[in-house]
């Protein structure tokens, strides 16, 4: 079967890394068209917007879009290229995997728990103001469909995916309406999956337990901002941002993305660590029905990083994105 995919290469480091995903990909033997489309601080100082209509547009076409790293020009109205694209697309849910990988230095060996974060909502509204000199309001919105619908994707990803356990971050204790209602859409779905463990745990405390011991969780569920945060958080627990995919879901679409900067000093060097964008190509074709491929790509990069022969300097090797890439090709046999 052919598939269409957008294909967003980014900036900075965003188009080698990109590059390698593709040949990655193709490497496995899946057929996609890939249809090329542009974000970020180039096409806002020609087109005035660093993400044109055209690239929406390709999306909502092919229902899937792999995207590299953007910026965003300062000056520019938008406050986030990433945040625009989940709010135009309605991406309601990020999916934020993070496994610990042999060869690489953790202070933890058998991490293996995802972040599922609501995304269109919360303070990434963006609605504020100044309502005197020196004082200025921040709104953070939250609606009972938008807590109902993420808390039901964190238990159906968790049956799909064979989890145990969901666990509610929170602050309940203190935003009693809004994070008392998040709550209480949690805990109304989890009587609805009993096959599968269900607790809460405000949002501090998590971030302590995480760091003392991150097995005790398997998935969890939390609002945009607390997700924002946990999710970093758990990818600093298994090497840094530079192994760690993302989904952004919505009902209609799904852009897959490495989260990392465009890391200007290094951009056109060729020695970027494509990781984090293979791993989520892998995740994308998970989506699109290619489990086995996804599940060999996903494999390949934990092979060849757990070998250390040929890996990037931040792996701790001397390897160039190429060579890095050529490696993980030739452990997809």
């Amino acid at each position: 079967m052919a598939y269409t995919v957008t294909l967003i290469p980014g900036e900075g480091i965003g188009p080698e890394v990109a590059a390698a995903a593709q040949r990655i990909v193709e490497a496995t033997g899946v057929q996609i068209e890939w249809r090329m489309a542009e974000a970020g601080v180039e096409p806002f100082e020609r087109l005035g917007t660093p993400l044109p209509d055209a690239t929406l547009d390709s999306i909502r076409e092919t229902k899937v879009a792999l995207k590299g790293p953007v910026g965003t020009q300062k000056g520019s109205s938008f406050r986030s290229v990433n945040v625009a694209i989940r709010r135009e697309l309605d991406l309601y849910a990020n999916f934020r995997p993070s496994r610990s990988v042999p060869g690489v230095r953790s202070r933890y060996s058998d991490v293996d728990l995802i972040v599922v974060r609501e995304n269109t909502e919360g303070l990434y509204c963006g609605i504020e103001h100044e309502v005197a000199p020196g004082v200025v309001t921040s709104l953070r919105v939250m609606t009972e469909n938008g807590c109902r619908r993420i808390v039901r994707f964190a238990f159906e990803e968790a049956r799909k995916l064979g989890r145990k356990k969901v666990t509610a971050v929170h602050k309940a204790n203190i935003l009693k309406l809004g994070d008392g209602m998040f709550l209480r859409c949690a805990q109304e779905a989890a009587a609805d999956y009993p096959d599968i463990a269900f607790d809460d745990v405000i949002i501090d405390a998590t971030a302590m337990k995480l760091v003392l011991d991150p097995t005790q969780f398997d998935v969890l569920v939390m609002e945009n901002l607390f997700g924002d945060i946990l999710s970093d958080l758990t990818s600093g627990l298994v090497g840094g941002l530079g192994l760690a995919p993302s989904a952004n879901i919505g009902s209609e679409v799904a852009v897959f993305e490495a989260v990392h900067g465009t890391a200007p000093d290094i951009a056109g060097k060729g020695i970027a660590n494509p990781s984090a964008l293979v791993l989520s190509a892998a995740m994308m074709l998970r989506h699109m029905g290619e489990t086995q491929r996804g599940d060999a790509i996903e494999a390949a990069v934990r092979a060849t990083i757990q070998e250390g022969e040929t890996v990037t300097g931040d792996l701790g090797g001397k390897a160039s994105t190429r060579e890095f890439t050529d490696a993980v090709i030739a452990h997809l046999g």
